[in-house]
């Protein structure tokens, strides 16, 4: 009787191990990307035939599995619609209720993408009553960093109502529901947000370790509890475990902590999207939010400056766009600002114009292209200022001038439609012009359709000039 027993016991745990299983991004109430080549991943005995199988064509897809008892394998998706279900079956049958399939977007960076209603978003706190729309989808993933690659990760794919918008990413929220308006298909958002990161964490180490500036920045991060300070930390746990998924971009806002090294923040843009890109066999849409206005009060002046100037550099990315928030800062003593809708509607503007093909607003900011200096006037031609420049509250401020002595002074600036005349007094000779460029400015230039002027310098001097 005991032999029986502990035979019945064995015959137990070996089929626990034949057990088919999935990862947690694929999972109940997931949305797939429409009209797709997607995968379907999970493990199983090593040997093991598993078939999968979505409603929308009963069309099944089988597999093996290889020695180590994973498979993988790819279905076909239709245009956008659903719900729909996708059946798993090997040893044991999974069947996944409550699919979409639409548009799937990655929701990346440190706390200004993580803030949520709960921590203190207005805009998204006033969203929670009327919260519910079948249509989007989060899968919130928890925080999870580690020194090898990630198979899985831990996190639930949820409708959004008025309690999972609660804890879930304001800025994903309001770049999701621009998209699910605009284009009218589902949308799944994944939020793999991270307060405190550094771009390193989020890049395989082993890249940031190839290069000199890269590796020295990676060496400078500072040591603090919550907040990876280990290159390839968060990729290994969060990144890697979703390359797998089928996404059609990526939104990111990051950048604050790579304050200690900045200079080096427009080649860690280009590793971090080239090597996403390589690895997710796609050249993945990736729009971002230059860093807000702040007053770090540790006796600096251009450190976040010289961040934000990277960041305009990093614009060279094939699929790339940037957006301007200066004007979205109600207190410039929170590193969070309290209001995140409109940022998350200038994520969506980049999205619709340029990977869907919506352009129903102007959506770029007017971006400084050229000095004239003509005696004492220098003159600052943009581009994407065609419809002309306002000021708003007076005349344009935050603009500063220097001579060959490369001091600078506060400046006059004229508006002269889609240029800025920039002058003073005490400096007749200008050779450069500065906008904007300090940590904590207060602008108040835009285009006329409202969109902030991007922050600028025509020089490239040593930042240690003063303004007087």
């Amino acid at each position: 009787m005991k032999i029986r027993f502990l035979f019945s016991l064995l015959l137990l745990s070996f089929s626990g191990f034949a057990q088919v299983s999935l990862p947690a991004l694929v999972s109940n109430n997931m949305v797939l990307q429409q009209k797709a080549d997607v995968n379907i991943w999970g493990w199983a005995n090593p040997g093991e035939r598993v078939t999968v199988t979505g409603s929308w064509d009963n069309n099944a897809v089988s597999t093996f599995t290889n020695e180590n008892g994973v498979w993988k394998l790819s279905i076909k998706t239709p245009t956008a619609g659903g719900p729909y279900s996708v059946a798993v079956e090997g040893s044991n049958k999974i069947v996944l209720q409550n699919i979409l399939i639409g548009e799937v977007w990655l929701c990346a960076g440190q706390s200004n993408m993580e803030w949520s209603a709960d921590l203190g978003v207005k805009d998204a706190r006033a969203e929670l009553p009327t919260a519910y729309n079948a249509n989007i989808r989060f899968f919130d993933m928890a925080k999870h960093g580690t020194n090898a690659p990630q198979t899985d990760c831990k996190g639930t794919w949820t409708v959004c109502d008025s309690l999972t918008l609660k804890r879930f990413s304001a800025v994903g929220y309001f770049f999701g529901k621009k998209l699910n308006q605009s284009l009218q298909v589902p949308i799944g958002l994944i939020d793999v947000a991270w307060g405190g990161s550094y771009i390193e964490s989020w890049i395989p180490q082993e890249l940031v370790n190839l290069f000199a500036d890269t590796r020295a920045s990676a060496q400078g991060m500072i040591p603090s509890k919550g907040w990876p300070n280990q290159a390839g930390y968060i990729y290994n746990g969060m990144i890697a475990p979703t390359l797998n998924y089928n996404i059609a971009g990526a939104i990111w806002y990051q950048g604050e902590s790579n304050r200690h090294y900045p200079s080096v923040y427009y080649q860690l843009s280009h590793l971090m999207v080239e090597t996403w890109r390589g690895l997710w066999k796609k050249e993945l849409p990736f729009y971002y939010v230059q860093i807000a206005p702040f007053n770090y009060g540790d006796n600096t002046q251009f450190k976040a400056a010289a961040v934000r100037e990277m960041q305009t550099r990093a614009q060279d990315l094939p699929k790339s766009g940037m957006v301007v928030v200066s004007d979205l800062v109600d207190n410039l003593s929170d590193i969070h600002p309290a209001y995140k809708k409109e940022v998350g509607n200038r994520l969506a503007g980049w999205a619709l114009a340029e990977t869907y093909n919506q352009k129903t607003s102007p959506y770029k900011s007017p971006q400084y292209r050229e000095l004239k200096v003509n005696g004492n006037i220098a003159s600052i031609y943009f581009n994407y200022a065609e419809g002309g420049l306002v000021a708003k509250g007076g005349e344009p401020t935050e603009f500063e001038i220097a001579g060959a002595d490369r001091v600078f002074y506060k400046a006059q600036a004229i508006i002269k439609a889609d240029l800025v005349e920039v002058l003073s007094e005490k400096v007749n000779n200008p050779v450069a012009v500065r906008f904007s460029f300090r940590d904590a400015p207060v602008p108040n230039l835009f285009s006329k359709e409202g969109l902030p002027v991007v922050p600028f310098r025509t020089d490239n001097w040593e930042l240690e000039a003063k303004t007087k």
